[in-house]
């Protein structure tokens, strides 16, 4: 996609590259916002096609790369050594330095869109979790997480959820069994602004059609659930 380059994102601790994709217009004035948060796998290929599929949907998306500080834009595959490999950065991952780290890609963000624009927060398995963070810790305007795992770990944060929140998982994902999702959906009762889809057919990763687990059907509606949710909400 013409419209997406790589730019800087400056922290604290250093310097990390975020993707950045803008809508078919080019321009950022009167356009909500995203940050896209990665897998385990690095802001690969997948990652940037989903960050231009939301940007054709008219948003300006920003995916930050998490792993910088050990591995900075690797890019993964979702087998063997590539797996083991994801698994590895996931465990050298400092999840409130993570939470900066989108904090900052937020700002980056915000600071391209017209005063008073929204953002969400977009995240697929481990970003997933960190959407969820995003949101209870007020960093954005909404979530979206996908199969979040670890979440179940972070259910207390629920309660400092002021934003519309919508969670997806995959009816036959091992990774989050049925009990996990329950736990979240009891989490998030008292919040007006939160739903909980659950995909009967759907494994772990099924959005993400460069896996073995992509399920057509399921990621086509969560897809068209999260667009319907986010024109709301932003």
């Amino acid at each position: 996609m013409s419209n997406s380059q790589w730019i800087p994102v400056k922290t604290e601790d250093g310097v990390f590259d975020a993707y950045l994709a803008l809508p078919p217009t080019g321009k950022t004035t009167q356009a909500p916002g995203i940050v896209l948060v990665q897998e385990i796998f690095g802001v690969n290929a997948h990652i940037r096609a989903v960050a231009d599929q939301y940007a054709a949907d008219g948003y300006v998306v920003i995916a930050p790369d998490i792993f910088w500080r050990a591995a900075p834009r690797i890019e993964l595959g979702y087998a063997g050594d590539d797996m083991a490999r994801g698994m590895e950065l996931r465990k050298t991952v400092d999840i409130e330095k993570a939470v900066k780290d989108i904090a900052a890609a937020v700002d980056v963000l915000r600071g391209k869109l017209d005063a008073g624009a929204k953002v969400a927060a977009v995240g697929y398995c481990f970003g997933g979790l960190m959407s969820y963070l995003s949101a209870t810790r007020g960093l954005v305007d909404a979530a979206v997480p996908y199969y979040g795992g670890g979440i179940q770990n972070y259910l207390k944060e629920a309660a400092n959820l002021r934003v519309p929140v919508q969670f997806h998982f995959g009816g036959l994902d091992t990774h989050i069994p049925a009990e996990v999702v329950d736990g979240v959906r009891t989490a998030v009762a008292g919040h007006a602004n939160a739903e909980v889809f659950v995909y009967p057919q759907a494994d772990h990763g099924f959005n993400c059609w460069a896996r073995g687990s992509y399920h057509q059907p399921s990621a086509a509606l969560a897809h068209g659930r999260a667009l319907a949710f986010l024109a709301e909400a932003l």
